[in-house]
């Protein structure tokens, strides 16, 4: 969470601040549960726009809709950009980048015309669906998921690296014993065939003929079940640690009003995790 400004208007910039960045207060909750409201209908919309029989009924109700919440999220965009310290660090954060996809495809339809660019157009648009990236931030689960996945990324890499090196050997196997005549017409078709089937989701589109294949893909079926729940066991634990955490950030401690971050003891001078000032 950015720091807020102090130069001008110090108290005003920092009450601002508390219901744009806070849900302590009633007016931040209040805040949050309009733009939550908001990113849901928006999308809504965009996805009842792409029904022929509901636009054409509904065009300028739909029309309408879109721009309302276009500028909705433009004010609250610009609105973070002033009552933040350092605006260009909000605006190229992960949130920031987010926030200003959620209302940009719409003017940048203002600018492209001409029916060569319908497609263009079409394209734009659907950028909007970005918005319900936003919900993000007002999900303490979805915090608790983020800080799971990056701890447990290099596990995660290095069981990707296993299964990739898995199907690259099984599917050169499979190229050698089934040959072009059962489908297998080139190692990269037979690495496919190989993670679609380790991964058991089995389309059928390439089988193999010979009892060899059969078999060796029978293997690889049953390796598929034990290869599915590695990621998963590693997922869950580190989830388990996370909430753990976060429950203890959470429970006590100072809070950093630059990043938001909790759990500092009542002598830090500093933040543990971004380094500003408390």
């Amino acid at each position: 969470m950015p720091k807020p400004k102090s130069k001008y208007f110090p108290k005003l910039r920092e009450q601002l601040f508390v219901i744009v960045f806070g849900t302590d207060t009633r007016a931040g909750k209040l805040f949050d549960i309009v733009l939550l409201w908001a990113i849901v209908l928006s999308v809504l919309a965009v996805m009842l726009e792409s029904v022929r029989e509901i636009k054409e009924e509904y065009a300028s109700v739909l029309f309408l809709m879109e721009w309302s919440f276009t500028i909705l999220f433009t004010v609250e965009y610009i609105l973070r950009l002033m009552i933040v310290s350092r605006p260009k660090d909000y605006a190229f954060s992960f949130l920031g980048v987010i926030d200003f996809l959620a209302f940009i495809p719409t003017y940048m339809t203002l600018f492209v015309a001409g029916g060569s660019y319908l497609v263009v157009i079409r394209s734009i648009r659907l950028l909007r669906v970005f918005r319900i990236l936003k919900l993000g931030r007002y999900l303490r689960e979805a915090s608790v998921l983020t800080d799971a996945l990056r701890s447990s990324r290099h596990k995660i890499l290095i069981f990707m690296g296993a299964v990739t090196t898995l199907v690259m050997i099984m599917g050169t196997l499979m190229y050698l014993i089934e040959g072009e005549g059962g489908g297998f017409t080139s190692i990269p078709r037979s690495i496919y065939w190989a993670i679609v089937t380790v991964t058991t989701v089995g389309y059928g589109d390439i089988a193999p003929q010979t009892v060899l294949g059969q078999t060796v893909a029978s293997l690889l079926m049953l390796m598929g079940y034990a290869i599915i729940a590695v990621p998963t066991g590693i997922v869950t634990s580190e989830i388990a640690q996370a909430e753990k955490n976060k429950k203890m950030e959470e429970s006590d401690g100072r809070v950093c009003i630059a990043c938001g971050v909790k759990g500092h003891d009542d002598d830090a001078i500093y933040c543990k995790n971004c380094s500003a000032k408390l």
